[in-house]
């Protein structure tokens, strides 16, 4: 990727922004676009938005994925990211200090209510991180019962299953919330409906977030409707945008963009894959070495997103899931 910024430490979010005295709309959005970068907070958002714009928004809803377990002495925390077809489950073993990188096939690790998990293998062979694994119950079940909401070291504190849904989310399964939506509220869906901006739904249940450097990102569940896919290609063909919310609705349109689809997509945008279908995106702030970036200038341009970041910088905008927001759009 060719965009490159410095993150400081103190501008990742650490808690919801309701516990900073902010509604959920009232996050800042940063929005940049060719004639340039512009400041103002997302309630605003059909300010930068035309009638016959379509907003394309990810059902998914949040899974508590985050399980403790015991590994021999030790106690580790399993987050769940994806169920496979067969039955099992894609996770990561994870340390206070970041993922454990030394499982073994075949290693048991005790779970509450005297549940186990069983690894079966690597999930990508010759990497560590991600494994394959068997559960003696239904997931479902058990993270209903004891889990909670993956959070990294810099939310230092828990907060409820609430704090991590979107107002889209009707199917839970995603490992991680698709936080771009967060901001969203009904009021203001319904005042962008009312100024003519269109809505579509899709579905990506996306896994764990916590890539290693240089990691390519995993293959994920999706889901485009024909109707979404139908809406898609009216409004290009009238003149009207095609905006993903977040890098998970772009990453599910792009692998759709002929057409309705569904299944597993293990598509990645970026110079060799521009997006197609996508005009613009709303997304939150991702890390200087997060893969999100490469689909950002697969669909705005390098230019323009490091235009973005460069300001985000400067006026001290949040990162992260519970952070401001960003709107960038190619035309």
């Amino acid at each position: 990727m060719s965009v490159r910024f410095d993150l400081p430490d103190e501008l990742s979010a650490s808690a919801p922004p309701e516990a900073r005295g902010l509604a959920r709309d009232e996050v800042r959005l940063l929005v940049a676009d060719p004639a340039g970068v512009h400041h103002t907070v997302f309630g605003a958002l059909g300010e930068h938005l035309r009638a016959g714009d379509l907003l394309v928004v990810n059902t998914s809803g949040t899974l508590p994925a985050a399980i403790d377990a015991r590994r021999g002495r030790q106690q580790v925390v399993v987050h769940f990211s994806t169920g496979l077809d067969d039955g099992a489950w894609v996770v990561e073993l994870r340390a206070p200090g970041g993922p454990l990188l030394d499982g073994r096939p075949g290693e048991r690790l005790a779970l509450p209510g005297g549940a186990s998990l069983t690894l079966l293998a690597e999930h990508v062979p010759g990497q560590a991180r991600l494994w394959r694994a068997s559960v003696s119950v239904p997931v479902s079940g058990l993270l209903a019962a004891s889990g909670r909401p993956i959070r990294y070291g810099y939310v230092p504190r828990a907060w409820p299953l609430s704090d991590y849904q979107t107002v889209f989310a009707r199917e839970p399964g995603s490992a991680e919330m698709p936080s771009a939506a967060r901001p969203f509220t009904d009021a203001l869906v319904t005042r962008l409906v009312t100024d003519g901006v269109l809505f579509a739904p899709l579905l990506l249940h996306t896994g764990v977030s916590s890539l290693e450097p240089g990691e390519p990102p995993q293959a994920e569940r999706f889901r485009v409707p024909a109707t979404t896919a139908a809406l898609v290609s009216w409004v290009r063909a009238r003149g009207g945008r095609v905006v993903a919310v977040g890098t998970t609705a772009a990453r599910a349109l792009e692998s759709a963009a002929d057409g309705p689809a569904e299944g597993w997509t293990g598509l990645v945008l970026g110079p060799d894959r521009p997006a197609r279908v996508v005009d613009g995106i709303v997304t939150g702030l991702h890390a200087p070495d997060a893969s999100h970036l490469l689909l950002l200038e697969a669909v705005a341009g390098p230019e323009l997103v490091q235009r973005a970041y460069d300001a985000a910088v400067e006026r001290r905008y949040l990162w992260h899931e519970f952070g401001d927001v960003s709107l960038l759009l190619r035309r």
